[in-house]
């Protein structure tokens, strides 16, 4: 898949929000501070399309980016962050569980999971929601280029340990752009 064009669409805070569903959606879902936006960043070539912070848990909406003007980029809230309210982050729970259940133009979930941190319960948690709502998804392990040759070979054995049924598992950098040519490829399954 080439990107030739991505703009910002829109962002809501409940399902009544979410735009007519006339394109499938790749989703893009992962633990807070997982590099979410910078992977959004990344594949679509636009500097600043997704906002990025160092803090985590900035991505409170879900937020819809239109690639090539016939499919949606999706970018749900991250989980697994602690220094928000227990009531906003039940709030996210919800939404971002509904959307997933809900949501028939859904072609294909990514799952970023910080190389550095593989197995993590939340992160196994997701694939299980995932594989009880028999959406396709596949991972995407980010930071890639922050592991050594050895670290890098553990946490591929790892992630496939637990997730059998993920229909890849591409590792990415968004800082030097590895993985993203493969991940591409990998949407063309989805999206025609």
């Amino acid at each position: 898949m080439k990107i030739t064009n991505a703009i910002f669409y829109k962002s809501v805070s409940a399902l009544s929000g979410l735009p007519e569903e006339m394109f499938p959606e790749i989703v893009f879902v992962g633990r807070s501070n997982v590099g979410k936006s910078s992977l959004l960043n990344s594949l679509t070539g636009v500097k600043g399309l997704a906002k990025t912070s160092s803090t985590p848990g900035k991505t409170r909406l879900i937020n819809y980016f239109r690639i090539n003007e016939d499919l949606y980029f999706v970018d749900l809230p991250g989980y697994g962050y602690a220094a928000v309210g227990r009531e906003e982050k039940a709030g996210w729970g919800k939404l971002l569980e509904a959307y997933i259940r809900e949501r028939r133009s859904i072609a294909l979930v990514l799952l970023l999971v910080d190389a550095r941190h593989p197995g993590m319960s939340s992160d196994r948690e997701m694939m299980a929601f995932l594989e009880y709502q028999e959406r396709p998804y596949g991972v995407v392990m980010t930071k890639d280029d922050k592991l050594t040759q050895k670290e890098r070979a553990a946490a591929l054995r790892a992630v496939e340990s637990f997730s059998p049924k993920a229909k890849f598992i591409v590792n990415y950098s968004s800082f030097s752009g590895k993985g993203k040519k493969e991940l591409l490829a990998q949407f063309e399954h989805y999206t025609c």
